[in-house]
């Protein structure tokens, strides 16, 4: 797993000691993510299912991307289609994925890059492996994460951010366990690069075998911590946790997880995910590839794109999309 690594954390800045005052957020919910494939057909855990939107509040949908080793004519990616009301951010730790949308965004992401599209008002995009990698095959590993947005920016204009694993800001633990790439948000003073619309905090961390990471965390965000990799602990209670699991944590100031000291050997340490938010507590109308306030506005979305206006496919591009038909009603 390789994202973006250091040769020696103890060069980083440092995480405080937590005050013995601290209160610690125990865990409210623990869930094991179901497979499933999207797109033209990639295995995906679905990592918030059975999860009240409220308690995932600001955030939608998280789907875990492989980690899957494709033979050559294997990668597979998603066809164009269509979005608005919400953000996508999708991190890669492995592999490559290519992106465009009809507003001129568009990359490659690659090993700790992440790409943060804005639908806003209404966007069309595509991702995909790239040609190399369709014929070579390789490894694919990576998340994509639906960030909500309130109500008086669903019509933003759609934006979209281009963010290298370099330009992650890099944190380690006070006896260096745990190696932090903060992608967005804050966390004890230090601030990742993300730009966003909705005040989020997201974090891949590193834990070491044995090590134990506490981490301050903002008293009116949410917190959720999901495994990549690995195994350990999580919570006040030491709640056992492992690859593919979603702790779901309650009020607090703090975040605890301790990493097994033994790991499975194709896996040297523990990889969470780290998200956060000051909830938005709006009505959410979520069908397909729309995240609206109410179920007229779901309808004029998918108006709205049936009639062009969300954008179009660039000329040279076959288009086809999975979201030609309107919720039912």
């Amino acid at each position: 797993m390789p994202a973006i690594t250091v040769d020696d954390v103890l060069v980083l800045p440092r995480l405080p000691i937590l005050d013995p005052t601290t209160t610690y957020r125990d865990v409210r919910r623990l869930t094991t993510a179901p497979g499933g494939y999207e797109g033209e057909g990639f295995p995906v855990r679905r990592a918030f299912a059975g999860v009240p939107l409220t308690e995932l509040d600001p955030f939608i949908h998280l789907d875990q991307m492989g980690e899957v080793e494709y033979a050559p004519g294997e990668p597979k990616g998603t066809p164009w289609h269509p979005h608005r009301g919400f953000e996508t951010v999708t991190y890669m730790i492995d592999g490559i994925f290519d992106h465009q949308d009809s507003n001129g965004g568009g990359g490659s992401i690659t090993n700790g890059d992440t790409q943060w599209m804005t639908a806003g008002a209404g966007i069309l995009h595509i991702e995909k492996p790239p040609e190399q990698l369709v014929m070579s095959g390789g490894l694919f590993h990576g998340l994509q994460l639906w960030v909500n947005l309130p109500r008086s920016k669903k019509l933003s204009p759609p934006r979209y951010q281009d963010i290298r694993g370099r330009a992650a800001t890099l944190l380690t633990t006070p006896d260096g366990g745990a190696l932090i790439r903060l992608i967005a948000g804050e966390i004890a003073g230090h601030h990742g690069p993300g730009s966003t619309h909705t005040p989020i905090t997201i974090a891949h961390v590193t834990l070491q075998p044995g090590a134990q990471l506490d981490l301050p965390w903002r008293p009116d965000y949410n917190a959720l911590v999901y495994v990549l990799a690995g195994a350990g602990t999580v919570g006040t209670h030491q709640q056992p946790i492992r690859l593919g699991q979603l702790a779901v944590h309650g009020p607090g100031d703090a975040l605890r997880v301790t990493a097994d000291a033994a790991q499975e050997s194709r896996t040297p340490a523990l990889e969470l995910y780290f998200m956060g938010g000051e909830p938005i507590r709006e009505p959410v109308a979520h069908y397909g590839p729309f995240v609206m306030n109410t179920k007229a506005e779901l309808i004029q979305a998918f108006e709205d794109h049936q009639a062009g206006r969300l954008g179009s496919i660039p000329a040279e591009r076959t288009p086809h999309t999975t979201a030609d038909q309107p919720p039912p009603a």
